[in-house]
């Protein structure tokens, strides 16, 4: 079996998605792009992910052709590729259905800079319209929507996050839902102090650098 390192991480992280709280169930999915051969794999289409073992992920063309496994993929293998084919700075994606996040998407509404965090995604956590899951119009909707940002709302579905490796587009999963908590739980109390342009500028600078 091709890509056993990149099976095997597809289903470490698919169970980091519920014992991090990412989603319930089966819902959400994970890719990792191979660009040596333009194919990414995908997590399969409704098994559990302390079910799923390496033989499950799907690997797909482009195109939305399997090219190796006996499992239906993700449905949403439209809002992956899309990403692999036109952003070659992108290696991985991870949809979550993260409670606090998705209540936002549900509201269509943005999470401004309440919190330096949001620099690992941008300026702001923007939302964009809803349209109905699984579909290339999701698909070209995110795309179209989430400019230079590492992740974005979809409205009333959940979150879509993009890295130069899984570790990193998970870890802004989780940052998102991070920031959506914070900002439901201050909404509840009082009114957010968001950061200005020139203190998101520096954030932004700073988060350039940040990490090893």
């Amino acid at each position: 079996m091709k890509h056993q390192i990149e099976r095997e991480l597809i289903v470490e992280y698919g169970k980091k998605l519920i014992t991090e709280r990412l989603t319930t169930g089966t819902g959400g999915n994970i890719s990792i792009y191979l660009p040596d051969e333009e194919a990414m794999l995908i997590s399969p289409s409704g098994i559990p992910y302390f079910e799923t073992q390496p033989e499950d992920i799907v690997l797909m063309d482009l195109k939305g052709n399997i090219l190796q496994g006996e499992r239906k993929p993700s449905s949403e293998y439209d809002l992956h590729s899309i990403f692999y084919a036109k952003r070659s700075d992108v290696k991985a994606v991870v949809h979550t259905h993260s409670e606090y996040a998705t209540t936002f998407a549900c509201l269509q509404q943005e999470i401004e800079p309440l919190h330096y965090i949001i620099g690992s995604v941008g300026e702001k956590v923007r939302c964009c319209e809803y349209k109905t899951f699984g579909t290339r119009e999701l698909a070209e909707e995110a795309f179209s929507f989430i400019h230079e940002d590492n992740g974005i709302l979809l409205g009333n579905h959940g979150v879509l996050t993009i890295g130069s490796d899984l570790a990193s587009a998970f870890s802004v999963a989780k940052d998102i839902e991070f920031l959506a908590k914070l900002d439901y739980r201050a909404r509840c109390i009082g009114t957010p102090v968001l950061s200005n342009k020139e203190q998101m500028t520096e954030v932004l600078t700073k988060f350039e650098t940040y990490g090893q």
